[in-house]
């Protein structure tokens, strides 16, 4: 495997361990498997086409003398994104666990409203936008570059290095701020923790609106090299959910482990000549199957131990 391939893999496991990651923390601190993360993903996809729109002219107007266009409008359209989908985040919270999560068979019920919130949420932007496919400015690198003899992507750098920076960010607040340690504390045990007064309900809002964030943030970076639609989060919210069932669901780590196996598997079956792409998610799901047969509860899937 050649450095390009290599680069492009953890391009890939960038992207979905976001939303592998954000599955994870929602399960393992709330109960909740979201269905909608598939439409935060869309909803966060056309906030930030229409803001480059908007501010693409400006940017181009008032710094584009100085050469600081390209990347103050990536950095406005990657921050829209993530406002967008922790907004998101906040309507799944108010819809799909505020009135229910006291009730019996919580995560059913939660499953099944969030799967609706999706598919409406699909239908309205359908209705709103068209099926017709949109594409994000190229914002986050054009180009290539040399390395080791190699030519690799300048977008691909920039998303493996932004996410490798968000995902530290997030893992130093969740040890080591006040509201990360309630988070935690509700992870490892939510009786225990409700015990000590810490508020299940208040917990869920910053955890819902920090996976909507993370799921924001994949859009964005995603759109890149593909486009903007209305169905554009059924894939990723398929690979985030395979990948966090992989590492097992509730483990940060295994989120990560399983996201990079994917990326690598993805990469590495398109180069093969007599796969490709047609080949890659008959590949991807006989490798989770393989290792859920092994390991029923994935790579790092203890939750289930902890929890009883």
């Amino acid at each position: 495997m050649d450095a390009g391939l290599i680069v492009y893999a953890l391009y890939l496991a960038a992207i979905y361990g976001l939303m592998a990651i954000g599955i994870s923390l929602l399960w393992s601190s709330v109960g909740m498997v979201n269905m909608a993360h598939g439409a935060t993903f869309a909803f966060a996809g056309y906030a930030a086409y229409f803001a480059a729109i908007w501010a693409g002219p400006l940017a181009k107007d008032w710094l584009g003398a100085t050469g600081w266009s390209q990347p103050a409008l990536a950095v406005f359209i990657g921050l829209v994104a993530i406002c967008a989908g922790a907004l998101f985040g906040v309507v799944i919270y108010l819809v799909a666990y505020l009135t229910i999560h006291d009730k019996q068979n919580f995560p059913v019920r939660s499953l099944i409203i969030t799967l609706a919130l999706n598919l409406a949420t699909v239908q309205m932007l359908l209705w709103a936008f068209g099926p017709q496919q949109k594409a994000l400015p190229r914002v986050f690198g054009v180009g290539r570059f040399d390395w080791l003899g190699m030519s690799i992507r300048v977008d691909q750098v920039v998303t493996i290095v932004a996410t490798t920076l968000l995902l530290g960010t997030v893992l130093v607040w969740l040890r080591h701020s006040r509201r990360g340690l309630e988070i935690r504390a509700v992870m490892q045990n939510a009786e225990g923790a409700a015990l000590c007064g810490i508020s299940s309900r208040k917990t869920a809002l910053p955890i819902m609106m920090l996976t909507g964030a993370l799921a924001g943030l994949a859009a964005v970076l995603l759109s890149q090299n593909v486009f903007v639609s209305p169905t554009a989060g059924v894939t990723p919210l398929i690979k985030g959910l395979t990948i966090a069932l992989l590492g097992g669901l509730g483990s940060v780590p295994g989120a990560v482990a399983g996201a990079v196996l994917i990326g690598f598997i993805e990469a590495a079956t398109g180069a093969i000549p007599f796969l490709g792409q047609r080949y890659v998610l008959f590949v991807q799901f006989t490798f989770i199957v393989c290792v859920l047969l092994i390991r029923p509860r994935g790579l790092g899937g203890l939750l289930d131990e902890t929890r009883e």
